[in-house]
């Protein structure tokens, strides 16, 4: 495997996290449900799902990811992507033609409904969404004889989310929280909860985020909520609380992208905010914190998924369980600084010799703490039955 030397830090700007503050949830409105059963109309029965597996003649893959999620060189290589093709002999069609997770729903929706040929055999998408291609029977269940990495090495509190038990249809690529970013100096005090955003110094100068899934779990943790299981009351009460800071003046906007601008700018002094974020931030601005709060913060994931009819199963499944060995995945970590989903990843890089890779390895926001990792929830996901009429309330108190 190339030396970590000859990777190239992605750029702060270009943050690939960022996507989730991309609103969500517009396109499932637009699968209808079969009259009477409770059923998507696009639903795909499992004995639909699959395809002959070409693996074993045909030695390559495609892989449709994000823009700059994964490690790159100065020569425009891919090293960890590239010694994976070179130890297998699988050629990887890599694609970086995911911008947003509504606009991928909406362009593969029409494929896979149909049950025709997806072009592709690995996807990334963000766990909100990823519960949805679950649910409607849009991805494969994996051979977990083909995973045994990933079953010695996979984050346990990764391991079982609510939509996908046992995560027999999803892999975790990488990980990240949703907690509170804020100027320590600037403010003059710490924030340690939720409800410190509410506080009259803090008027005007606060951001939430716009989109539903990416601002909702947090609110309700302020609140004593279990976002594992929240109910319609639980949602409710969150929005409320919102209504009234909007109503008072308090919420200066809705972000996407761009909330870290306000907190570069001195705009905001406290938002909602990434981890994977918060890594480029503190270290462009040392007063610029970041904390997972008191009554806990939400952890979510971007998983890898192998569409239905995929002509490359065996072949995905070997490249997922290539990026969960710890020295694999330690050389990604180091490039993208999320939360690693592989712990052992972290020694690794403690005993790389390099400071940079060391220090990254004592980073709470790549491999958290156990204090923070007690503070950590995952939110179920927001169904289709209950999605339009939360998105129309959240929408008349956004705005958007």
């Amino acid at each position: 495997m190339p030396s970590s030397s000859t990777l190239t830090r992605r750029p702060p700007a270009s943050s690939p996290v960022r996507r989730r503050s991309v609103l969500g949830g517009a396109a499932l409105l637009g699968v209808g449900v079969l009259t009477g059963c409770g059923i998507p109309a696009a639903y795909v029965a499992e004995d639909r799902r699959s395809a002959p597996d070409r693996s074993e003649d045909d030695k390559r893959l495609v892989f449709s990811n994000w823009t700059q999620y994964i490690d790159t060189d100065d020569a425009g290589g891919r090293p960890t992507l590239d010694a994976f093709s070179e130890k297998t002999g699988i050629a990887v069609g890599y694609t970086e033609d995911i911008n947003d997770n509504d606009e991928f729903f909406g362009k593969i929706s029409p494929v896979l409904t149909q049950g025709a040929a997806p072009g592709r055999d690995l996807m990334v998408i963000s766990d909100w969404m990823a519960g949805r291609y679950v649910s409607l029977g849009w991805v494969q269940a994996m051979d977990r004889a083909n995973l045994p990495n990933v079953t010695a090495n996979l984050d346990p509190q990764l391991a079982d989310p609510a939509f996908d038990p046992g995560r027999r249809r999803s892999v975790p690529w990488q990980s990240g929280i949703t907690g509170i970013a804020y100027n320590r100096k600037a403010l003059g005090r710490e924030i340690r909860s939720t409800a410190d955003l509410w506080a009259p110094d803090l008027k005007g100068r606060v951001t939430l985020f716009a989109g539903l899934d990416e601002a909702l779990g947090l609110l309700m943790l302020s609140q004593g909520a279990d976002i594992a299981k929240f109910t319609d009351d639980d949602a409710r009460r969150a929005m409320d609380l919102v209504q009234k800071t909007v109503d008072s003046g308090h919420v200066r906007r809705f972000t996407g992208n761009d909330y870290t601008s306000d907190l570069a700018s001195g705009a905001a002094l406290a938002c909602q905010a990434y981890s994977g974020d918060a890594v480029q931030l503190t270290a462009e601005n040392p007063d610029i914190e970041f904390v997972v709060p008191e009554e806990g913060g939400e952890l979510w994931a971007e998983s890898l998924m192998i569409p239905n009819r995929a002509a490359h199963k065996r072949n995905a499944e070997l490249l997922i369980d290539y990026y969960y060995q710890p020295e694999v995945a330690a050389e990604l970590a180091a490039f993208v600084q999320y939360i690693c989903p592989v712990p052992a990843a972290r020694e690794v890089l403690a005993a790389s010799g390099d400071k940079e890779k060391a220090e990254l390895a004592e980073n709470p926001l790549v491999f958290p703490t156990d204090g923070m990792r007690a503070r950590l929830h995952t939110m179920r996901d927001v169904t289709s039955a209950e999605r339009p009429e939360l998105h129309k309330v959240w929408g008349r108190i956004t705005g958007v």
